[in-house]
C-alpha cells in the first residue's frame, strides 16, 4: 500500500496546468479590429440534459460513447458559430470513467477553430467508490486561438463541513490562469474559476474571496485581463435567492413545518448573510459583460442556468450564475453581450459572451 500511487490527488497552492494543442494549428495573425470574441460556458461534461444521477435526480452515472459524442458535436457546432477567440469553459472531463474516458479538451481543439489549451483539474480520483462513478478527472480550461504560457492552477479551500472520507473524495476546486500571446498584448490574461455549488458553510465566500485576491494581485502587477466562469452565485439585487422547488426531485419535500432538511443544499442562496451580494466587491472593482442596471431591469433575460429538474416544465431558465468581468477601462464593446439561452438543451448553463476592446 505504501508503494501505491495515491487514490486521490491532492495540490499545492499553486501548480502548473497542463498545456494543450490542436493537431491541425490555424494560421491566426492579429484580432480583427483589436477585438476579442470572449465566452464562458459550463458544459456539464458532454451530458447534455441527461439526468445524471449527482445533480439531476436521475440514476444515470456511465454515459455511452455516442452520448458524449453528440452532446460535444453540440459544443463544437454552437462554437464554430460564434467564432470564439478566447473560451473559458467548466466542467470539461478528460479521462473519466463516466464520458468513456475521452479527452474532452481535445476534442474541442480538434473539432473547432481553436488552437491552443491549458487544463486544471477540480476532481481527479484513480476510483471514487461511490454509485459506479470508478475513474475521474474533470476541471476548468481555457481555449485559445493565441498560445498560452504562464498557467497556473491556484487551489481553492475544501469544504469543511464534509466527514473526512466524503472530503477526501471530493472535489478540489480550483482557479486557472494563463498569459494569452495576443499579437500587440505584453501582458494579457485569462482567469477562469468554477466556484463550489454545495456548500452550507462559508466555502463559497472564502471561493470568492480567494479569486478576488487573485484578480487584485494581477491589476497590481499592471496585468489586463479578462475573466470569468461559473461563480454558483447570484447577481447583487436577485429577487430570487430560493430554487428548493424549481431543484426538487420527485417526493422531495421543502419548505413545510414537516421538512427536514428545510432546504435543499445548492438550491438555497442564503447559506452566507451576505448572499446575494457576494460578488458586490467583484462588480465594484471590475467592469462586468453585462452591467448590473441591465440585469436588474430585466433579470430572466440574463439567467444562464436551467436545470435539467425542470425539463418537466420545458427547460425553462431560472437564475444567473455565469459572468465574465474585466479590468480595462471601457473594455467591453457595447451591446456586444450575449446570454445564450438558446443552448439550454446542451447543458443546465447557457454560455456568455461579449466582445473584449483591447487597448
Amino acid at each position: 500500500m505504501l508503494g501505491c500511487d495515491p487514490i486521490v490527488d491532492t495540490y499545492n497552492d499553486v501548480e502548473d496546468a497542463i498545456y494543450y494543442e490542436s493537431h491541425t494549428i490555424n494560421n491566426v495573425g492579429a484580432p480583427s479590429e483589436n477585438e476579442l470574441k470572449v465566452m464562458t460556458w459550463n458544459i456539464r461534461f458532454g451530458c447534455g440534459r441527461i439526468p445524471f444521477f449527482g445533480d439531476a435526480c436521475g440514476d444515470r452515472v456511465v454515459l455511452t460513447e455516442t452520448e458524449v459524442n453528440t452532446n460535444l458535436d453540440s459544443v463544437v457546432d454552437r462554437l464554430n458559430r460564434e467564432d470564439i477567440d478566447v473560451l473559458l469553459l467548466q466542467e470539461m472531463d478528460r479521462s473519466s470513467k463516466r464520458t468513456n474516458y475521452i479527452d474532452q479538451v481535445q476534442y474541442l481543439l480538434d473539432n473547432t477553430s481553436m488552437n491552443y489549451g491549458v487544463y486544471a483539474t477540480i476532481w481527479n480520483s484513480q476510483f471514487i467508490p461511490s454509485d459506479g462513478i470508478g475513474r475521474m478527472d474533470m476541471g476548468n480550461v481555457i481555449l485559445s486561438k493565441w498560445p498560452l504560457t504562464n498557467a497556473e492552477r491556484i487551489k481553492l479551500p475544501l469544504m469543511e463541513n464534509q466527514a473526512a472520507i466524503v472530503q477526501y473524495f471530493y472535489l478540489r476546486r480550483s482557479i486557472l490562469k494563463t498569459q494569452i500571446q495576443v499579437p500587440g498584448m505584453d501582458n494579457f490574461y485569462a482567469i477562469n474559476i468554477h466556484a463550489t455549488a454545495f456548500a452550507t458553510d462559508d466555502t463559497k465566500q472564502k471561493h470568492i474571496d480567494t479569486y478576488l485576491e487573485t484578480l487584485k494581485s494581477l491589476t497590481t502587477e499592471g496585468t489586463l485581463f479578462v475573466t470569468g466562469g461559473d461563480l454558483n452565485s447570484l447577481p447583487p439585487g436577485a429577487d430570487s435567492t430560493d430554487f428548493c422547488l424549481e431543484d426538487m426531485c420527485e417526493g422531495d419535500q421543502y419548505h413545510d413545518g414537516g421538512s427536514d432538511p428545510q432546504h435543499k443544499d445548492g438550491s438555497y442562496f442564503e447559506n452566507f448573510e451576505n448572499e446575494p451580494m457576494i460578488l458586490q466587491p467583484l462588480y465594484d472593482a471590475y467592469e462586468p459583460a453585462i452591467l448590473l442596471e441591465d440585469y436588474l431591469n430585466n433579470e430572466s433575460a440574463y439567467f444562464t442556468h436551467a436545470p435539467s429538474t425542470s425539463d418537466r416544465k420545458g427547460a425553462y431558465h431560472d437564475r444567473k450564475l455565469d459572468y465574465l468581468f474585466t479590468n480595462i477601462s471601457n473594455g467591453w464593446k457595447p451591446d456586444s453581450d450575449q446570454t445564450h439561452q438558446n443552448f439550454k438543451y446542451i447543458s443546465d448553463h447557457m454560455a456568455v459572451s461579449a466582445i473584449l476592446q483591447l487597448p
